[in-house]
């Protein structure tokens, strides 16, 4: 519930001599008749511009009136008692984010995991405790403290900004002390590294047994997640058609929608269809409903198994330790030299452009400087171009 002001709100401003400098303090009355003295920072005393940290008396006194502004509108950090912890507002937003929002299986694993280690943080304080100056602290030495990159630290801080944000609608909280806490840049890649075809068709050919070499073979060629691949079904494959629908992501050990959240249908080149043909004249589970890449039961295949047989077969082949992933990566960045990006965007199933437009350096440029020239010639002599 918010403090009801029964005392006016006031305060002031006052410097304090010690042998080291002086130092500037506030203090003020909030609404409900507590007194708060809070230490500001060091005195600036030479002339220019104040070095970070350090107060003038202008300064002072301006964070003294954004604190009572703040509190005249009831959103000064303490103001507020809802007698929640932050454990508390944690565990109710993954409820709810598995309830209403219908987030992902996967997806929730990953908040679980998060709020996991952000309760060991600080799962006992009030929720209303914190503020953007302590999560600006603590970003960095949390990061330090576990070695974890700035993508890492970026996950916690969303997650965060979220939780927050949903105690302000459930605890009253008038201010989410995530909207102003900056998050790490995350570095951008150089460039994608990816397979070239003879290099494909050699991981196929020193795959461990043939079915593993038909996986990588259509995950190269059709560009498919490994989850979809993982459960994709006999009767997703058009051979009529010559096209495979990706309507199934395999994934924590659940089948769901891809994780655009629509199906989509993929173009199947003649190899794929021809290795996929080959594959289907095995002895069992060749049925509409059954799974195209299987164990011997019929039952989806393992991650870590098939994980390790890779990294073995890229080692059999002399090739570069590249993801599984990057086997999509080379996809795209084949597909993008003969396709327009918006096929290539809806084949791989991106949520949006700027996710396809990462391939767009490999696009061939060799008709580029014929067409800027012929650009060039059809401007006339002493063609004036408008102003701005």
């Amino acid at each position: 519930m918010h403090w009801q002001p029964s005392r006016p709100i006031s305060g002031h401003v006052f410097l304090v001599e010690r042998k080291r400098g002086s130092v500037w303090y506030a203090k003020y009355r909030l609404p409900d008749g507590r007194q708060v003295q809070k230490k500001l920072g060091p005195a600036w005393t030479r002339r220019g511009r104040p070095a970070a940290g350090y107060f003038t008396k202008t300064l002072a006194q301006t964070w003294l009136d954004q604190t009572l502004a703040d509190a005249r509108r009831g959103e000064l950090p303490g103001m507020v008692r809802t007698g929640a912890t932050f454990a508390d507002v944690a565990a109710e937003w993954l409820i709810y984010s598995e309830r209403d929002r219908a987030v992902k299986r996967s997806t929730l694993s990953g908040y679980r995991v998060e709020v996991n280690v952000l309760n060991r943080e600080f799962g006992d304080r009030p929720v209303e405790w914190f503020t953007p100056e302590f999560f600006e602290r603590w970003k960095g030495e949390f990061a330090a403290r576990r070695g974890l990159s700035n993508r890492t630290v970026q996950k916690y801080l969303v997650a965060l900004h979220s939780i927050f944000k949903r105690a302000m609608k459930t605890h009253g909280l008038p201010r989410n002390p995530l909207m102003t806490v900056e998050r790490p840049r995350l570095p951008r890649r150089a460039g994608i590294d990816v397979f070239s075809r003879d290099e494909v068709m050699a991981l196929v050919a020193r795959a461990a047994n043939a079915q593993d070499g038909v996986l990588y073979l259509t995950a190269a060629f059709t560009g498919l997640r490994l989850g979809e691949l993982l459960g994709l079904r006999w009767e997703d494959v058009d051979f009529a058609a010559d096209t495979i629908r990706v309507r199934r992501n395999w994934t924590e050990g659940r089948e769901g929608t891809p994780k655009s959240g629509r199906a989509r249908a993929v173009p199947m080149m003649g190899e794929v269809a021809q290795a996929l043909a080959r594959h289907r004249r095995r002895e069992r589970f060749v049925g509409d409903h059954d799974l195209v890449f299987c164990d011997p039961l019929g039952r989806h295949l393992g991650y870590k198994s098939l994980s390790q047989r890779y990294k073995e077969s890229l080692a059999r082949a002399g090739l570069r330790e590249l993801r599984f992933h990057d086997l999509r990566h080379t996809f795209g960045t084949h597909a993008i030299r003969a396709a327009d990006p918006r096929e290539v965007m809806e084949w791989m199933g991106h949520a949006d452009i700027q996710t396809t437009q990462k391939y767009l350096a490999y696009k061939p440029r060799r008709d580029a400087a014929k067409r800027l020239a012929a650009a060039f010639e059809d401007s006339g002599p002493g063609e004036r171009l408008g102003e701005g």
